[in-house]
């Protein structure tokens, strides 16, 4: 979209998916990196072919505790990411069967730790966490696909309807194949840009994240929605 031939054609902010979600549902975005949980809260219609999602480790999204997952009770959660939130609900409910009570705080493995039995960081602080740390560490894509043996999708681009025309959804997928045809450019200035060792991006890029998204990835998504939509609709209060 920046650099490709389909630069120009929008208009682009860029903020984390959660305030992308925000400024479609106010109307200050026509499109968005939407994280899928939001589908469970917004009537958006999906532009095929592209978002994010991973076939099992994702490395980015980590649970991290001080006890076993089952003996979870209390998880700190950054919650830039609504879908990751989610996503570590269903899990260990699914499948360790814990419910722990949710605490808000910043991405702070130390801190996190210190007021809760688990944490989960997500993102750039996820990935400048060494995998040896002296606790039980939980990669959530890698745990959702042993559980399901589908692929986690995180993020689509979506929008309201009338904003995605047919012109609109070949300007994406052609925006994503420009991106994936460059991808050692992609990672040599990223890995520049955020402080990373060059392998470590073109591992993350190359190998645990996938970009373009397929009847396998949507099976997968409509899955975690059905999950989230199941356990919403049962806290929701009886009318009488």
């Amino acid at each position: 979209m920046l650099h490709g031939p389909q630069r120009g054609l929008f208009d682009l902010d860029f903020r984390l998916p959660a305030e992308c979600a925000d400024q479609v549902a106010s109307g200050a975005a026509d499109i968005g990196i939407i994280p899928a949980f939001e589908l469970t809260r917004q009537d958006l219609e999906v532009i095929p072919g592209a978002g994010i999602a991973c076939h099992g480790a994702v490395r980015s999204i980590l649970l991290i505790s001080s006890c076993p997952a089952a003996e979870i009770r209390t998880l700190a959660v950054d919650s830039s990411s609504r879908t990751s939130v989610e996503l570590a609900r269903v899990i260990l409910e699914r499948r360790y069967g814990a419910a722990p009570r949710q605490v808000p705080h910043a991405p702070d493995l130390d801190g996190m730790l210190k007021i809760a039995d688990a944490a989960l960081i997500i993102g750039d602080p996820a990935l400048r966490i060494e995998l040896s740390v002296p606790y039980h560490v939980y990669d959530l894509g890698a745990e959702w696909v042993e559980m399901t043996g589908l692929p986690m999708v995180f993020a689509v681009w979506a929008g309201r309807k009338p904003a995605i025309t047919p012109e609109v959804v070949e300007a994406f997928r052609g925006s994503c194949r420009y991106g994936r045809e460059r991808i050692e450019e992609i990672v040599v200035s990223e890995a520049a840009a955020r402080g990373f060792p060059i392998e470590l991006v073109r591992r993350y890029l190359t190998r645990h994240i996938v970009h373009e998204l397929g009847p396998r990835e949507y099976e997968g998504m409509r899955l975690f929605l059905r999950y989230a939509r199941q356990f919403h609709a049962e806290l929701r209060p009886a009318v009488v």
